[in-house]
């Protein structure tokens, strides 16, 4: 019995380190984004899109992507699974070719909703965005959450599921 006490103890303090490093490197890594990010509108690969508009009635989930980024290839299909579950997502493709390839590696992997194909990185470094896959939860026009790297479908649904509830 003791064993298994001090196993479980040395395990809560490896997540809890664990945890605190993460915490840490989505600080460090986390973008500084322009305060009237979601008021400037957004050339799509089809048409424009205002963010702050999107966000009023439900949060929305920006994706900073690239076809080029190992994470993105384990993130996009919890991702896809979201916007294909009522989310509202939009993509943004960092540095990944012309829009018809943007839009074949969408279709692809079934990634609905609008997509900016960021071809040049301008809107990335406006953005201050320099980690891909990066996220960004927005409600009512505001900025409620961001991380970088890989994140969980429930890491997902949470920030989206927190940001609905208190924003």
């Amino acid at each position: 019995m003791m064993r298994l006490k001090r196993w479980l103890r040395e395990a809560a303090v490896l997540v809890l380190i664990a945890a605190a490093i993460m915490w840490g490197m989505d600080w460090l890594r986390a973008p500084q984004l322009p305060a009237d990010l979601a008021q400037q509108p957004l050339t799509t690969i089809n048409s424009e899109v205002n963010l702050a508009t999107l966000s009023q009635d439900k949060p929305v989930l920006v994706y900073v992507w690239a076809t080029w980024c190992g994470v993105c290839k384990l993130t996009t299909p919890t991702v896809a699974a979201l916007s294909q579950n009522g989310t509202q997502v939009v993509t943004v493709a960092l540095r990944s070719g012309d829009d018809q390839r943007v839009a074949t590696w969408l279709e692809k992997k079934g990634l609905q909703g609008p997509a900016v194909n960021d071809e040049n990185g301008a809107v990335s470094q406006r953005w201050d965005i320099n980690v891909t896959p990066t996220f960004i939860v927005l409600e009512r026009g505001k900025v409620v959450s961001t991380t970088t790297g890989w994140s969980s479908a429930w890491g997902l649904k949470l920030r989206l599921w927190w940001a609905e509830k208190f924003y």
